[in-house]
């Protein structure tokens, strides 16, 4: 944790070299009509990570409120990524995603899933394809200029491994971005991706729509006894445990006050607290994939 209380111009270095900001504007579940003027509220109030996806349907949007908000591309950290029946056609995707977006280039490119699905039947994985040719196929996009960094999303330590223990792997994921909130911490994904030089990325980081964390009487008070909001105290959690955060929001004053991290922290008495706290949840599972990915190894 760096010693500046100025988290929003954290910055956390990758493997690369490069510096991905520690707070981004997610844009899951973000409907047409909603996610354009999200976007730009978000980067003129000082948000400079936009964080979308293929798979999300709002890329196109993304890119006009990217251009509506004035701020320089050049100073605009911008992650999006493969979607699962895309698998077999990574430079096609990344194709369709700058496009979408109106960008040369970007800064992150993610497999989404570690599920290569087939594209004539999404309830069936592809017989002849893995995320291991996946990532081979990737890792051939840097070299392009049109892809700065690549990574990966929704990886457990048990496909990592058998991602980074493949011969075929010869760039480390630069980032893994997962869901991370205090009633889905993961320490152990943490700190294997931690060993790895892997950083992470935390998403539906304050729990998602109606999250059972905004009615926790724990962190209501811990909020209350900061005069902070319980979604401020739930990104600083995140923030100092080393972890960027993509909160989503498509509310102005909301996107306003996530970003609102400066000038204060959590003691380690109150990191503790939300650290112990004992309810689970995940928001996003696997149920709905042709196979599955999640464990439960990494708690």
């Amino acid at each position: 944790m760096a010693s500046t209380l100025e988290h929003t111009k954290l910055k956390f270095k990758l493997n690369t070299g490069d510096e991905i900001p520690a707070v981004g504007l997610g844009t899951w579940q973000s409907a047409p009509g909603e996610v354009r003027n999200a976007v730009k509220v978000a980067l003129q109030k000082g948000y400079r990570h936009i964080d979308t996806a293929l798979a999300y349907g709002n890329e196109k949007e993304v890119g006009e409120g990217i251009r509506d908000s004035g701020v320089p591309r050049s100073e605009i950290w911008i992650t999006t990524k493969l979607d699962n029946p895309w698998h077999k056609r990574v430079e096609e995707g990344i194709t369709s995603s700058l496009q979408s977006l109106g960008v040369d280039y970007v800064d992150l490119y993610l497999m989404h899933w570690p599920s290569s699905t087939d594209p004539n039947d999404l309830k069936k994985h592809l017989p002849d394809w893995n995320f291991v040719k996946t990532w081979a196929e990737m890792q051939k996009l840097p070299a392009s200029g049109r892809v700065r960094n690549i990574g990966v999303s929704n990886f457990g330590i048990r496909n990592l491994e058998i991602l980074l223990n493949d011969p075929s792997c010869k760039i480390v994921p630069a980032v893994n971005q997962i869901e991370l909130h205090p009633n889905n911490p993961s320490p152990k994904l943490l700190e294997y991706c931690k060993q790895k030089g892997i950083h992470a990325t935390a998403y539906s980081c304050l729990g998602s729509t109606d999250s059972p964390l905004y009615k926790d009487e724990k962190i209501i008070k811990l909020a209350e006894s900061k005069g902070k909001t319980v979604q401020q105290v739930l990104l600083m959690w995140g923030l100092q445990r080393g972890t960027s955060v993509i909160p989503k929001s498509v509310t102005a004053s909301r996107i306003e006050k996530n970003y609102e991290l400066d000038g204060w922290e959590l003691t380690a008495d109150e990191i503790k607290a939300l650290d112990s706290l004992t309810g689970r949840f995940k928001v996003c599972g696997d149920a709905w994939l042709p196979i599955k990915v999640f464990f439960g190894d990494d708690e």
